[in-house]
Formats: C-alpha cells, sequence, structure tokens
C-alpha cells in the first residue's frame, strides 16, 4: 500500500454501476478506493482524486463536495480510441487547519509526480492550486503554470492565502520555482491596471477572452508550455456553467473548455492538473458537473493521445529553420516536429543559469509566429522569454 493512502478516504459515489457491458466506458478503465482498500499504483498513468476543501473561498460554500458529483457522470464516460490506467484514489478530507489540508495535497502530488504519475485533481476552492506548485519542490528546478480563470488571483501582498490570492502567493513565495504564469481568458472589467502591469513587469503573459476566441488554435502554445496546469469553471460563461456562486454572463463555451483542456492534456510537459470552484449546491440538473466530466474526459484524451515530440537538436524527427532578424545579431531558430506539425523556436540562455533555465529555452509557439519573423519581425513570445532569462 501506498504511504499516500493515510490522506484518503473512499469516495462516498464510486459510479462502476453504469451498464458497460461492452467494458468501454472510464469506470471499467479505473481502480476505485473502496472498501476493498486503496488502489495499487504501479502500471497506472493517472490518479484522480477529490480534495473537500473550501475554506479558502468562503463565498462559494459548498464546493468542497464538487467531485463526489462530477464522479457520477465522469466514469460512465465511453473511452474512445484510448485505453487508460486510472487510479481513482478517493478525496482527501479537510485538515484541522486549512495549512493541513495544503500539506496533504502537496504530498500527494509530489509522490505522483515523482512516480511519472499524472495527478488530476478536482477541487475544491482554487488555492489548493498554491499546494499544487509547492508539490514541484525537488522534482524541477522552476516551472510554468498556466491558468484557465476569468481573473488573475493575484490579491495583494497582505492578504491572506485564499482563492483571490494563490497566483500572488506563488509569486512571493520563497524559495521561488515559479518561471513564467500565463493567464488564459482573463476578462478585462475584473482586473485593475496595477495588476496587468505587475504581470507585464514579471515578463508574464495574459491573454483576454476577447482576443483568443477568434481563433482557439492559438491557445495550444500557451498550453504546450505548462508543466502545471489550473482551471476555475468561472472562467466558463454561467449559460454552460451555472455551477457555482459567482455567475457571469461572458467566459469560454464549454466546448471551448473541452478543448483548452485536451490542448492541456496533449502537452508533453504538463505534469499535474487541478479543476476547481465548482459548486454543486448552485447546478442546475447538474449541467455543471456534466460539462466538467467531459473536460475531464478531454484532458484525458488529450493526455492519451500525446505526441512525444518536446524537441531535441540532433534528430531527423524536426525541420530547422533559420530566420534573421533586422538589427538583431543573431539569427532565430524555429524547428517544426514531423510527427505533429507543431513548432518551437529557441531562445539563447546565459551559460551561468543553464541548469535552472535550460528547460525552458524551446518555446512553444505557432506557425504565425514563423511568419512574424520572416518579416523580420521578434514575435512576442520570444522576446518576452529572451528578457526574462536575461
Amino acid at each position: 500500500m501506498s504511504g499516500i493512502s493515510v490522506y484518503f478516504n473512499v469516495a462516498k459515489e464510486i459510479f462502476r454501476s453504469v451498464p458497460d457491458e461492452e467494458k468501454i466506458s472510464l469506470g471499467h478503465f479505473t481502480e476505485f478506493h473502496d472498501e476493498k482498500g486503496f488502489p495499487g499504483l504501479d502500471g497506472k498513468q493517472v490518479a484522480i482524486f477529490g480534495v473537500m476543501e473550501e475554506r479558502g473561498n468562503p463565498d462559494n460554500e459548498g464546493c468542497s463536495n464538487g467531485a463526489e458529483v462530477i464522479r457520477k457522470h465522469l466514469y460512465g464516460l465511453r473511452c474512445g480510441n484510448f485505453k487508460p490506467s486510472i487510479a481513482d484514489l478517493g478525496n482527501i478530507l479537510p485538515g484541522s487547519t486549512i495549512d493541513d489540508t495544503y500539506f496533504a495535497v502537496r504530498e500527494v502530488m509530489h509522490e505522483l509526480m515523482r512516480r511519472q504519475i499524472m495527478p488530476v485533481l478536482i477541487g475544491g476552492s482554487n488555492d489548493l492550486a498554491f499546494a499544487n506548485y509547492l508539490a514541484y519542490t525537488n522534482i524541477e528546478p522552476t516551472i510554468n503554470i498556466v491558468s484557465c480563470d476569468s481573473n488573475f488571483d493575484l490579491g495583494r501582498p497582505e492578504d491572506p492565502m485564499s482563492a483571490a490570492s494563490w497566483v500572488g502567493k506563488v509569486i512571493l513565495h520563497q524559495p521561488n520555482h515559479l518561471f513564467n504564469f500565463s493567464n488564459v481568458g482573463y476578462q478585462s472589467y475584473f482586473v485593475d491596471e496595477t495588476s496587468l502591469n505587475l504581470m507585464s513587469k514579471l515578463f508574464f503573459d495574459a491573454h483576454r477572452l476577447g482576443q483568443l476566441r477568434p481563433d482557439m488554435e492559438e491557445v495550444e502554445p500557451i498550453l504546450r508550455n505548462a508543466d502545471m496546469f489550473s482551471f476555475d469553471i468561472t472562467s466558463v460563461k454561467s449559460s454552460d456553467a451555472p455551477g457555482h456562486a459567482f455567475p457571469n454572463p461572458n467566459g469560454f463555451y464549454g466546448e471551448e473548455a473541452c478543448r483548452i483542456a485536451r490542448y492541456a492534456g496533449m502537452n508533453d510537459k504538463l505534469t499535474s492538473a487541478g479543476f476547481y470552484e465548482y459548486n454543486p449546491r448552485y447546478d442546475q440538473r447538474e449541467q455543471t458537473a456534466k460539462l466538467l466530466s467531459q473536460v475531464i474526459w478531454y484532458f484525458l484524451e488529450g493526455y492519451y493521445s500525446r505526441k512525444k515530440d518536446f524537441p531535441f537538436k540532433n534528430t531527423s524527427d524536426y525541420q530547422k529553420y533559420h530566420v534573421g532578424i533586422k538589427g538583431h545579431e543573431s539569427e532565430i531558430i524555429f524547428y517544426k516536429s514531423l510527427k505533429s506539425d507543431r513548432w518551437w523556436m529557441e531562445v539563447p540562455y546565459p551559460p551561468d543559469k543553464r541548469l535552472r533555465v535550460q528547460r525552458h529555452c524551446l518555446v512553444p509557439c505557432s506557425y504565425a509566429d514563423y511568419e512574424v519573423a520572416l518579416t523580420e519581425e521578434v514575435p512576442d513570445r520570444w522576446w518576452q522569454t529572451f528578457q526574462k532569462l536575461g
């Protein structure tokens, strides 16, 4: 039995009762924590678990029960063209203090990532993402976070830890392991100028909902750069996802949320994911739970569609392009995968920072970035990373 089993209770809802004579549902390919004991982790590729913690967002009371309802719909979904190997570990109950819960989440995530098992956390409030971040200690020297959220969740330095300040606490945490933070889908009327200026000063990138919607394919390179993915259900418009305390008429459509999750799952670098703030108390006919079960399904479908094509320079699986930029001493080098047609560009790094930043020097990009370089303009993604490396 794994040492992390002490943190878990059996989930109330274990839905293997869905008729599955053909053995094609997710539930058929999942080993559950049940009365027989904790699931074995050897050979498992994905571990799903709930965290019944909501003290980080008292305004969304009831969100701690979200994982139970999502399970009702998740495990009856058909697997399509992938055959997963999943463990459902059950639920982490709230500790005596919220810090106790953070500690449990951190230990669980760390152990799963150490075993190279993809942890999929179903919250609970979004501040649990801070514990996810802490789990990377002694796994990676620096990481990239992508958050799908209508807000930045920066808070103020003096604010306590909460769902509204977890990103700010990540930035301030010492020792700091954050290389880049990307927000996907923020809405301008929820974000003040001070927050935007801070994002710019730190060379982080923020992408407005209205900028992304006309060409959702441009979201893929953003997600391909993540080590950790955080998805807040409040980023989805309330007509598609009413199940939380903060209904918002604007946001991503349900199918766009599924597409974002699939892009995240396809990312070879990504090693953890969390889905937060769903509250069954506000859900209408469990519509949001059904949507989130499908979002998680698409994440899994992406995970099992990985191409394993993060580029290495000495391989025949990539086409290499050299583009000269007027006024720059060095050219920009692009790599195109022959497996997936995806693009990366190389950013030079200072030799004295090699061990800390080397893995960030191949920046996911799109064909559009290559076209920008052909006009002798420096792509924004390249320039932003170059400034940060310096």
